[in-house]
């Protein structure tokens, strides 16, 4: 099965000059919802570039950019990875005008793992210090790189994982990256957001906020 395009529509539909390679339409929504944190057109044109890939397939991305730029010379594109269980692994093999991004830490998932924004997801109250006290428990700090670099959040967040037990109800990717806020937002995610705004010639307007991480 060939990659299909973040809006549904199957690869080799309309052109475009960037494409972005995400693994799942997970990733892809995760993104979306970050970037409407920076602006909706952002937000807009990343879903419209996306190509979903269905796993961490590079090799997938390099086939489907090379038909592209058979097209257009001039098209780039940026594959956004895991880094999972596996990793480090050799770097994915170079190709002209594909860029590769891998997440320091396991998984995207991994920087979602924001207290407030997790009680937001679920519509609990701010003040409801019960919650925050069991996700700081459950949770490592957010200055504990080393711990969250190996986390397996994907399990965190599975219908009937540890996060849902211990809350006593599943906790929604999508919505949990729809309620984070641009300051909880890691450092790492901005850089992405940025170069993605770039390639897109979507330019980023001052930020006012403090970045995480």
């Amino acid at each position: 099965m060939r990659p299909g395009r973040g809006n549904g529509r199957p690869a080799g539909g309309p052109f475009a000059s960037f494409v972005l390679y995400v693994e799942g339409p997970r990733d892809r929504d995760v993104l979306v919802a970050w970037a409407r944190r920076v602006g909706p057109r952002l937000a807009q044109e990343l879903a419209r570039a996306s190509v979903i890939l269905g796993g961490c397939r590079p090799a997938r991305a390099r086939e489907h950019f090379r038909d592209l730029r058979e097209r257009d010379a001039a098209t780039r594109g940026l594959c956004v990875l895991d880094r999972d269980a596996g990793w480090p692994e050799p770097k994915p093999r170079a190709e002209p005008g594909l860029d590769f991004f891998t997440w320091r830490r396991r998984h995207i998932e991994s920087y979602l793992l924001v207290p407030a924004a997790i009680r937001r997801s679920l519509r609990l109250p701010p003040d409801d210090a019960r919650t925050e006290r069991l996700l700081r428990r459950l949770l490592p700090a957010a200055a504990d790189e080393d711990s969250l670099a190996t986390l397996d959040a994907k399990r965190l967040f599975v219908t009937h994982g540890l996060l849902a037990r211990a809350l006593g109800q599943p906790v929604a990717v999508g919505r949990v990256a729809r309620a984070m806020l641009a300051e909880e937002m890691h450092a790492e995610v901005h850089a992405l957001l940025d170069r993605i705004g770039r390639e897109l010639g979507i330019r980023r307007a001052p930020e006012i906020y403090l970045r995480r991480g």
